[in-house]
């Protein structure tokens, strides 16, 4: 090596090093921040009414969990029976209740144009916003609905979020005067933010107790926020979206409330964006509904659910997706509850720890069971339906996961 070889390589690593972390601080793809399930309302006569023929505008309000420098919004009428007609939308910072910050509003638009006409089945993605966002920032997203026959919603029945209708268009309204207000959110089902290569999501799929049932309203107390706020505060794996995939009263084999999750899975797994592991915790509505002591339906196995949730982490795996396992919590005293049941639900926990077919484990169980009484929930933890956990027992969740899960 030469007097001058040794002089430049030097200058060679240094630029290679800039280089790349120029790169790496570059945002090169789309990763979601906030997402929800969308399905259509399980009373098949339930339709969108404009509040009048000016038609309505909606502003539905989201917690997201990253950020970033711009954004896209994604619409859907995926389970509408007619085309669906937005003609306008934007995306504001919230400031609380149906309010917006002004000077945050930015437009949405639809290559290029102000409307989108979204066809019976499909969704739309909106072109990017620049509105910087900050992580677990609340964003108001409003769209104007032209009256327009709707015959069948495309909604998240219960988002444990309080929405906001007003007739006509009030799109750029900083505020809503007398607002109808519901807890769905219509036609509206996730938002991506630009991230760098190192930045992912986390999908969480499962039934009402991933969907946040039984938490106080407007707080974001879900286990899903649980977890995002420690990935976030948490170095090594801050750059980790949560996207919450629960639906209640959901199962793996057999429609209930919303598709099955099998035949739900690519529309909210492997079609959302960044989507580098996921977390499956489902079957207990499954086991619920096939053990009634009151009104068995749809009769399953354990062999069945096991199956279930194989073909689930078969289709992740085969997208690279890391798939985690969560055990399911106790259920004794719960309505559908039966000692049949029970026998099922330990054996899917137990498969759950020990298969080698999943990458990681989640012990909901061990987390929220009480010692002194086995199958049945800690009482502090516990809504007071002996299924469903309270703000409490969603915390005792998203805290008993281990962070390293996601750094493998």
């Amino acid at each position: 090596m030469t007097a001058r070889t040794r002089f430049f390589l030097p200058l060679l690593c240094l630029f290679a090093l800039t280089t790349s972390l120029a790169t790496a601080a570059t945002p090169d793809h789309w990763v979601g921040t906030w997402a929800a399930s969308p399905m259509a309302p399980n009373n098949t006569a339930t339709k969108f009414a404009a509040l009048g023929t000016d038609g309505t505008t909606l502003r539905e309000i989201v917690h997201i969990s990253i950020g970033g420098p711009s954004i896209r919004v994604i619409f859907t009428n995926e389970f509408g029976l007619e085309p669906l007609t937005i003609t306008a939308a934007q995306v504001a910072l919230s400031a609380g209740a149906g309010a917006i910050v002004p000077s945050s509003a930015t437009p949405l638009t639809f290559g290029g144009r102000a409307s989108v006409t979204i066809p019976p089945g499909a969704l739309i993605v909106s072109d990017p916003a620049p509105l910087k966002v900050a992580p677990f920032a609340d964003l108001a997203v409003s769209l104007f609905l032209p009256d327009q026959p709707v015959t069948q919603l495309t909604q998240h029945p219960n988002a444990s979020q309080t929405n906001y209708l007003v007739p006509g268009n009030a799109i750029s309204a900083a505020t809503f005067d007398s607002p109808q207000t519901n807890t769905s959110w219509d036609f509206f089902k996730g938002i991506d933010v630009a991230a760098d290569n190192d930045t992912a999501s986390i999908v969480t799929l499962g039934d009402s107790i991933t969907d946040g049932a039984a938490s106080t309203r407007n707080t974001n107390s879900r286990w899903p926020d649980v977890l995002a706020r420690r990935l976030q505060a948490n170095k090594k794996t801050d750059r980790l979206g949560v996207l919450n995939e629960g639906i209640g009263g959901n199962r793996i084999l057999h429609v209930n409330t919303g598709p099955s999750a099998l035949a739900r899975f690519d529309r909210d797994v492997l079609a959302q964006a960044g989507v580098k592991y996921l977390v499956i915790m489902e079957s207990i509505n499954d086991i619920g509904n096939a053990t009634s002591p009151t009104h068995p339906r749809d009769p399953v196995t354990a062999d069945d659910l096991i199956f279930g949730f194989t073909q689930l982490a078969t289709r992740a795996h085969t997208h690279g997706i890391k798939v985690i396992g969560a055990t399911l919590t106790p259920y004794v005293g719960a309505g559908y509850q039966s000692p049949e049941g029970e026998t099922i639900r330990q054996t899917i926990n137990n498969w759950i720890r020990t298969s080698n077919q999943l990458d990681g484990v989640i012990d909901f169980d061990k987390a929220t069971t009480d010692p002194t009484h086995p199958g049945m929930l800690v009482i502090l933890y516990d809504s007071g339906d002996h299924l469903h956990p309270n703000d409490a027992g969603y915390k005792a969740m998203g805290e008993s996961i281990d962070l390293n899960l996601f750094t493998k």
